[in-house]
């Protein structure tokens, strides 16, 4: 492969011949071959958006010319434009602070500045990787910075409107299914009734209480530690750079973003990332839940509950004709486990920072932006192919309500507890029902019996 040679404070090196980035990205790509899992590209468009603010700001404190704020601006525009995504190689398992990174981002826009003004790659004319593109900056407040900004802005566009739009469907079967009349289940084992809507009523108040606390979590990660430069003192960085740059960074997003009041804790430690990849955790614990009450409830369809019926999307089997398999909920099971796994590695690198460094910044984000998209996705390939076509199998479920023993509950304040349970053993044991083992043991009249044993009052015993 032809290439040029660039130089860093280490030495020279080879760098591919057209490649943006140069001497510190190539050492990290021959120095980090490790795995396949790349740093995301929305946290190197978050870096951009902070590599323009800050040059806006650099240059208004007299730091770098008009000219040099223009190039720097255009480069960034154009990284934000997707142009140049394949000039970011380099993998999640590199330095700790995410140095490689920032460099990275640096060097791109400086060889873009250098493209654009007729000088060649890795001379650093006009724009200086470090002089000026990281002027006032450190990849200490820079990196941890990008990891909150891309970090909301991935939830607040992406996983809460999804949340959102499945929250809604499950509204809509709430209603739908409100007056189907079903037996509850505790222990796995008959318990008393309830509506197939209050049992989806459960579900949509899990997510969305979900959601309240993801969005709640975010409250934290508006404050940037920009400014801080390399442990929180501002060395380097222009009085008020950090309130200006955090207020172009505001603007830039559209996001109320404010200067962190200390900045030593948010770059040594990142409790508040460790703290919204919690309430991901969450997230994915009520989602597992769900889906396993659908597998459940839709198991058969004439060996099992049967309650619901699953859209046919696929064939579900090799070898068994016509079986269709709860696809979706296992896909969405897989990754609730795999978002578990991601936030215990999450919590021990959030614990792992020594005095004033985190040493685990590329980690914390990677996993906290995959989990964001694994979520998203699963959440909206569930709500597509499995929510919106799930239907209720009402025949079974009025079967199984009407063969239920726990309906005797109904009649506990009646007879007592003792003599309702006589019903339900002698039911049981004798195969017949409710109503017959109530009328043989004489503890019931057939009219008393068939006024307190009504299912739909039993769902719903504060109604009007």
């Amino acid at each position: 492969m032809p290439s040029r040679v660039e130089h860093d404070s280490i030495g020279a090196i080879e760098v591919p011949t057209n490649a943006l980035w140069g001497a510190q990205t190539q050492r990290c790509l021959l120095n980090f071959a490790i795995g396949q899992e790349k740093i995301p590209l929305n946290l190197i468009f978050a870096l951009a958006k902070i590599k323009l603010s800050s040059s806006i700001v650099n240059n208004r404190l007299g730091l770098i010319s008009d000219k040099k704020k223009t190039l720097i601006i255009q480069a960034c525009t154009e990284i934000l434009k997707g142009k140049h995504n394949s000039q970011f190689p380099l993998k999640v398992w590199q330095t700790g602070s995410g140095t490689q990174t920032n460099m990275n981002i640096n060097e791109v826009i400086s060889n873009i500045g250098a493209r654009a003004t007729g000088n060649p790659l890795g001379s650093h004319i006009p724009l200086h990787p470090n002089d000026d593109v990281n002027c006032s900056q450190s990849t200490n407040d820079v990196f941890p910075s990008a990891i909150h900004i891309a970090t909301i802005e991935e939830i607040k566009a992406s996983l809460i409107p999804e949340l959102e739009s499945l929250i809604k469907v499950l509204i809509q079967k709430s209603i739908a299914w409100s007056d189907i009349i079903k037996i509850g289940r505790t222990h796995l084992q008959d318990a008393v009734p309830l509506s197939l809507g209050q049992e989806v009523s459960a579900w949509q108040n899990q997510l969305d209480t979900a959601k309240n606390r993801i969005e709640t979590s975010l409250s934290e990660l508006y404050s940037l530690p920009l400014g801080g430069t390399a442990i929180g003192t501002g060395l380097n960085a222009p009085k008020y750079f950090d309130k200006e740059v955090v207020s172009e960074v505001s603007l830039l997003t559209n996001l109320p973003f404010k200067p962190a009041k200390n900045k030593f804790s948010i770059m040594a430690s990142h409790d508040g990332l460790v703290n919204t990849m919690s309430q991901l955790k969450l997230l994915a614990v009520s989602l597992l839940k769900i889906v396993n009450d659908i597998r459940l409830l839709s198991c058969g369809p004439r060996a099992g509950l049967a309650e619901l019926k699953l859209p046919e999307n696929e064939p579900g089997s090799s070898i068994m004709p016509g079986k269709i398999n709860p696809t979706q909920c296992e896909a969405m099971s897989m990754v609730c486990m795999q978002v578990m796994g991601l936030d215990s590695a999450v919590t021990m690198g959030g614990s792992g920072g020594q005095l004033q460094m985190n040493v685990y910044k590329p980690l914390l984000g990677f996993n906290l932006l995959t989990s964001i998209r694994l979520l998203n996705d699963a959440c909206q390939s569930c709500r597509k192919f499995m929510l919106e076509g799930l239907q209720a199998n009402e025949s079974r479920i009025d079967n199984d309500l009407n063969q239920s023993l726990m309906l005797v509950t109904a009649l506990s304040p009646k007879i007592g507890y003792e003599k309702a349970c006589k019903i339900a053993q002698f039911a049981h044991k004798e195969n017949v029902s409710l109503r017959e083992a109530a009328i043989e043991l004489k503890y019931v009249s057939a009219d008393e019996f068939d006024e307190l044993v009504n299912p739909k009052l039993m769902a719903n015993p504060h109604s009007d």
